[in-house]
């Protein structure tokens, strides 16, 4: 199961990697993409006055010019620390480490009650999609490995995995078998 929650990781280390540097790209170009899509909307718009009809995703990129290019660095700043941040826990969840555990559960735990909030503003099928998966990783986290000491914390989980690995439990994995005598025929 970290494995998978690392994998989940993973895609978000992509998607907010390629956000930053789109920001950075688009802070770094500002005045020649403005222009472009001011001609763009306005060839689409039939050569009229203003972009005010077009909607849908090319209506919705004009906000991208409200911004400065030193507030879309920032942005691009902040979203590539959390993707380092994502990156850090893909890792050390690929890798079975109790730290990666504690600081995925912490990360994801913090970001719920945002997710809340943009629940309550507007429902959607990804936003409820984020949310679900983020409850059950939190809950996954907490009862199975045992963070914070629920059910019996990590000495129970180091016995857990003392008893399923080592000698011992390959001893009782394999069946007793009588030996073979070998008969003089």
């Amino acid at each position: 199961m970290l494995r998978l929650i690392a994998l989940d990781r993973a895609f978000h280390v992509l998607v907010l990697g390629s956000l930053g540097i789109a920001f950075i790209l688009f802070a770094r170009h500002d005045a020649a993409l403005h222009t472009y899509y001011t001609n763009l909307m306005t060839a689409l718009d039939g050569g009229g006055p203003g972009t005010g009809r077009i909607r849908g995703v090319l209506g919705y990129l004009r906000k991208a010019f409200d911004y400065t290019p030193s507030h879309l660095y920032t942005l691009a700043t902040i979203v590539l620390v959390y993707a380092v941040l994502e990156g850090v826990e893909m890792v050390g969840l690929w890798r079975n480490r109790r730290w990666a555990e504690y600081l995925t559960f912490v990360a994801t735990t913090l970001l719920i009650p945002y997710e809340i909030y943009e629940l309550s503003l507007r429902l959607s099928i990804w936003k409820g999609a984020a949310f679900v998966v983020n409850v059950l990783v939190v809950a996954y986290l907490l009862w199975a490995k045992r963070l914070f000491g629920v059910r019996g914390g990590y000495a129970a989980e180091e016995e857990r995995r003392r008893h399923l690995g080592g000698w011992e439990a390959v001893e009782r994995a394999t069946p007793d078998v009588e030996p073979l005598v070998a008969t003089g025929s």
